[in-house]
């Protein structure tokens, strides 16, 4: 029996439980309204039944989540916000200027923030072997690629490549999530990272890029309230450009909301400070010239919709279609069709694990293969992507050499 089976098995004997709609209520002092959600009392009760199995500190992959706190779709499918604005960084190989290039590639990182759902929902957690595969069509008539997959699961690790040959534009790497109950929060440490490549100017060597770390507040008394906290750095080893971004969350009596402040230097000299909110507007003062220009506006940027493959011509362990029916109850409020669905997902995956044991197996991913520290994509792989420039294929030839 298939993992599509054992779904639509559980799904078949879900009970028509419906969860009641969230509460309209005032968020907490400059929260906006989408950063904060108000539990109703069904979903109340059941997170409250799961605090007798925390303690402080503790891995929260230990823990099954209840499917009310969940996003309809796989992190898999998350990690492509930061391709949505990706006209901010086409053509930045063409800028004369180091510091200009860095600063495009910081606008780029930084425009990913804002697209999340509402409320405090966590997406799904990848099952080993899952993949997400999109692609994108650019106004300018030019396209992008992007693939995913879950290549461990203990510890957990996605891998991620995304490319646009016109724009000679290259992204890969590894997100690294690990969460932990600190009381009446929960964190979730983002390891891992993210690097871009102007195929363009391969002089200048990668962009790498680390995340801040996400923080749910109020998980048990409050009103939750989702922030983003902590450092992330940019940097650029060959010109010695670096940027540290603290992504600054609210104090108890002082302090906003989804405020940031970054320092973007070069060996060691201030080149301009980042200033704003990244669900918002961020601005960038030049330190040589004292003059401050917009960075981002989520107001008025327009985003990139990417395009899947219908889910009936996707592979089983394809995110969405593997996770089709925990959507549908989600999207339908039925909790139990949810959770039942989600259970059947990872007691299949359980069985396989047995089984991969039993056999003395040990899994590969399909699409990356693991060289040192970092996961590089397979080229060769058909479906991988559709359009392998080779200028692509000797880079990632010599980086994993």
């Amino acid at each position: 029996m298939g993992l599509l089976d054992h779904v639509n098995n559980a799904v078949s004997g879900a009970k028509s439980h419906v969860v009641k709609p969230s509460k309209e209520d005032r968020p907490p002092e400059g929260a906006a309204a989408d950063d904060t959600e108000e539990l109703d009392e069904e979903s109340g009760n059941i997170l409250m039944s799961l605090i007798g199995q925390l303690r402080i500190g503790m891995d929260l992959s230990k823990v099954t989540l209840p499917t009310f706190v969940l996003e309809p779709r796989s992190m898999l499918e998350r990690i492509t916000d930061f391709m949505s604005h990706p006209d901010l960084i086409f053509g930045a190989g063409k800028l004369e200027s180091p510091e200009k290039r860095f600063l495009q590639v910081t606008r780029y990182y930084l425009s990913g923030w804002h697209i999340k759902p509402k409320g405090v929902k966590k997406p799904y957690n990848p099952v080993l072997g899952e993949f997400f595969r999109c692609t994108y069509n650019y106004p300018n008539g030019t396209k992008g690629y992007y693939i995913a997959e879950q290549v461990s699961h203990h510890p957990p690790i996605s891998a991620y490549y995304y490319i646009s040959p016109e724009n000679s534009l290259l992204i890969y790497g590894e997100l690294k999530p690990k969460s932990k109950f600190l009381g009446n929060s929960a964190a979730t440490i983002m390891g891992g990272e993210n690097r871009v490549v102007l195929l363009d100017k391969l002089e200048d060597g990668e962009y790498r890029i680390s995340m801040p770390n996400m923080y749910a507040r109020g998980i048990l008394f409050g009103r939750m309230v989702l922030e983003l906290g902590d450092t992330s750095k940019i940097q650029n080893e060959n010109y010695n450009l670096s940027c540290d971004v603290e992504f600054k969350t609210k104090g108890y009596f002082t302090g906003t909301y989804n405020a940031i402040g970054g320092k973007v230097t070069r060996s060691g000299k201030a080149v301009g400070e980042i200033t704003g909110k990244w669900n918002e507007v961020m601005d960038f003062k030049d330190s040589s010239t004292g003059k401050t220009e917009e960075l981002f506006n989520s107001h008025n940027a327009q985003t990139v919709q990417k395009e899947v493959i219908p889910e009936d011509q996707q592979e089983p362990n394809e995110s969405r279609r593997l996770w089709s029916k925990v959507t549908e109850g989600i999207k339908e409020k039925n909790l139990d069709k949810a959770t039942e669905s989600k259970t059947a997902i990872e007691d299949y995956q359980r069985q396989l694990a047995r089984e991969r044991e039993e056999k003395g197996e040990t899994w590969q991913p399909k699409y990356f293969v693991l060289k040192g520290d970092r996961y590089y994509p397979k080229i060769d792989s058909a479906l991988a992507i559709e359009y392998r420039p080779q200028v692509v294929a000797d880079y990632f030839a010599q980086m994993s050499a």
